[in-house]
């Protein structure tokens, strides 16, 4: 513990600020934010941009309450739902996460066996299968967050989406309007990549998973006698991690409405579809295709590995919680079994569902659009939560909280109201 705890202290002190709110925003680019950012670029061009602009500040004010109660309490939120509602409540909320995120981790199982078939002449199956296993020894054997330090290199691959955006002639006014300026298309296509983008940037998931991750900041600070994280640091951290998450995603869809939509590409039906839009970043090497598969592929891989555990810590420590069992990333498997087993069902599970078949890339945007929908009743629930003086103290939320945290859930539920009706 000394030697954790030197380490600690040469540590730069801006950098011991970002922490949970970066890792969170970092594992918002999941394959299904990939596929469903990539997806409305080609499908609709710049007309989706405005989208990432009004997501931010409520993305922003839905992870800084979540993390906010873990820091807080010391409890995660399926602990703080269990002592301050009824189990039907908790049991509910508990379920609506672990159904999302057990889909989600499916459809991103599904995409990272399409982009290694990408580099890697085997059957998705075949891949998936291996990814799996893969994913399941570092977590079990080697610990997430040990892991998670060097597979930020291969998630550096995404910063190719910036850098095709820069190389090509880019329509920069019209970006800049698109992206200020709301353009709405009432029709089911349009609204069903609406809801995705909304659930693929502001997911149950993340809610649960930041958290926890607070928790244990909390939880590591007391056992190691350091000073807890104070409230400014972790706003600055939580808007530092959602604003790198958003950028990642403007640029995302930049780029695939500027070299896919305006060529004619307007549906992305395979990882190499998507992969084509980073050609003109590999013009100049010979066999330029096979490039942008590589850096596409290493991209995908990279946020696979870091968000499927995330997505599968966060069911265990909603469903961990609510049993009592102990929890923690920080422990190994022998200390919290409970955790780690519900982590490898959920994994496992998604494995079964990707290995029934379906369209890695449609299920990448359901994944997305599922999340959209759960996330509503969460939203409101951390909302009570985070403004109840009896749980919150002097830390409930205050005014400009509250009413971000409302707007949040208008907004998604009109959404999603409007894409039922719409299908109806």
């Amino acid at each position: 513990m000394q030697v954790q705890v030197a380490k600690k202290l040469k540590t730069p002190s801006w950098l011991r600020i970002l922490g949970p709110g970066l890792i969170t925003g970092a594992a918002d680019d999941d394959p299904s934010g990939i596929a469903t950012y990539s997806q409305a670029g080609a499908a609709f061009g710049y007309a989706q941009l405005w989208t990432l602009t009004l997501c931010l500040p409520l993305m922003t004010a839905v992870q800084e309450a979540a993390a906010r109660i873990g820091l807080v309490t010391g409890e995660g939120l399926a602990q703080v739902t269990a002592r301050r509602y009824s189990k039907s409540v908790l049991y509910l909320v508990v379920a609506l996460v672990v159904v999302a995120n057990t889909i989600n981790i499916a459809a991103d199982i599904a995409a990272v066996g399409a982009s290694l078939q990408l580099l890697i002449p085997l059957p998705i199956p075949l891949l998936s299968v291996v990814f799996t296993l893969v994913v399941l020894v570092l977590e079990l054997w080697i610990g997430y967050h040990l892991y998670a330090k060097f597979l930020k290199v291969l998630a550096l691959a995404l910063l190719s989406y910036v850098a095709t955006a820069l190389m090509v002639h880019e329509p920069w006014g019209e970006i800049l309007r698109a992206t200020l300026v709301p353009q709405v298309q009432w029709n089911t296509a349009y609204l069903y990549v609406i809801v995705g983008i909304l659930g693929t940037t502001i997911s149950p998931y993340m809610f649960f998973w930041q958290a926890s991750e607070e928790v244990e900041e909390r939880q590591y600070a007391d056992a190691a006698h350091l000073a807890r994280r104070t409230m400014r640091q972790l706003r600055v951290d939580n808007a530092v991690g959602m604003g790198i998450s958003q950028v990642g995603s403007w640029f995302m869809m930049v780029t695939t409405a500027t070299v896919l939509h305006a060529h004619g590409v307007t549906n992305i039906a395979t990882a190499a579809d998507a992969a084509k839009a980073l050609e003109p970043l590999v013009q100049t090497f010979p066999h330029a295709g096979t490039w942008a598969k590589v850096i596409f592929a290493l991209g995908v891989v990279g946020m696979g590995l870091l968000g499927i555990p995330v997505l599968a810590g966060s069911a265990s420590y909603a469903v961990s919680e609510a049993l009592g069992w102990r929890t923690g990333l920080q422990r190994t498997p022998r200390e919290a079994p409970g955790f780690y087993g519900i982590i490898v069902l959920s994994v496992a599970i998604g494995l079964g569902v990707t290995l029934m078949g379906f369209d890695p890339m449609k299920s990448l945007v359901f994944a997305a659009v599922l999340n959209g929908v759960v996330a509503v009743p969460l939203v409101f629930l951390i909302g009570r939560i985070a403004r109840d003086p009896e749980v919150m103290g002097k830390w409930a939320s205050g005014r400009l909280s509250q009413v971000m945290l409302m707007a949040t859930f208008v907004v998604m539920a009109v959404c999603a109201l409007a894409l039922f009706a719409s299908l109806l």
